[in-house]
């Protein structure tokens, strides 16, 4: 099967509840409004809450639709969570690429590993907070969970930082502005290796060359 050739990157990006993940993400993309790049939709089996919109916060699929994407192999990874179904699809990203847009992918570090098998090409990003600490003060800032479940967190936390060298680039989160930076960098830096490049500017670079004899 012949597929076009991808000239947007895909993002993969990993890190413990309360690092500062998603926050960089929404910040980055604020940045960037020209929708040159973008978070991947996931693909979910449950039930839409109040004020979520199809194809925007999930892709929403009954168990059978989703039951064949699996068998179609159009999962780059997914996984059965608490009763429902959520995957990361494979058309729908390299649909996205294909026409020049980079895609980050916000998923743990299990699904990165299947993501990398599948997708080579993947720069994958894993983000840590400064200290331990300073973890807990976030997870507690929000205000939300008991000390039982900090204390869950905290140590889901270390095992899922233990695999930060599985990753090409690890940023720790201490300064937001200097963190954002820094990932800013990885985007703009991997936008311009000659793979991409010379696909962009196909016909300026045969231009350059051209030997007009």
């Amino acid at each position: 099967m012949t597929t076009s050739i991808a000239t947007g990157n895909l993002f993969i990006l990993a890190a413990p509840s309360g690092a500062g993940k998603s926050s960089l993400i929404r910040a980055l993309l604020a940045r960037h409004t020209e929708e040159s790049m973008q978070v991947s939709v996931s693909c979910t089996t449950r039930a839409p809450r109040p004020g979520e919109i199809d194809g925007v916060h999930y892709h929403f699929l009954t168990e059978s639709q989703f039951k064949e994407k699996i068998d179609n192999n159009d999962f780059y990874e997914w996984a059965h969570v608490f009763g429902n179904y959520y995957g990361t699809s494979r058309s729908y990203i390299e649909h996205t690429l294909a026409q020049g847009i980079d895609v980050f992918l916000d998923i743990d570090w299990q699904g990165a590993r299947q993501v990398r098998e599948a997708h080579p090409q993947a720069q994958s990003i894993f983000i840590v907070p400064p200290s331990l600490e300073v973890l807990e003060q976030r997870l507690r800032s929000r205000g939300q969970d008991s000390d039982e479940v900090i204390r869950s967190r905290m140590e889901k936390a270390q095992a899922e930082m233990s695999h930060y060298h599985e990753f090409d680039y690890l940023l720790v989160n201490d300064k937001f502005e200097q963190t954002l930076a820094q990932l800013e960098h990885i985007v703009f830096a991997q936008r311009l290796k000659v793979a991409l490049q010379q696909v962009r500017h196909a016909a300026k670079l045969k231009d350059l060359l051209a030997n007009d004899g």
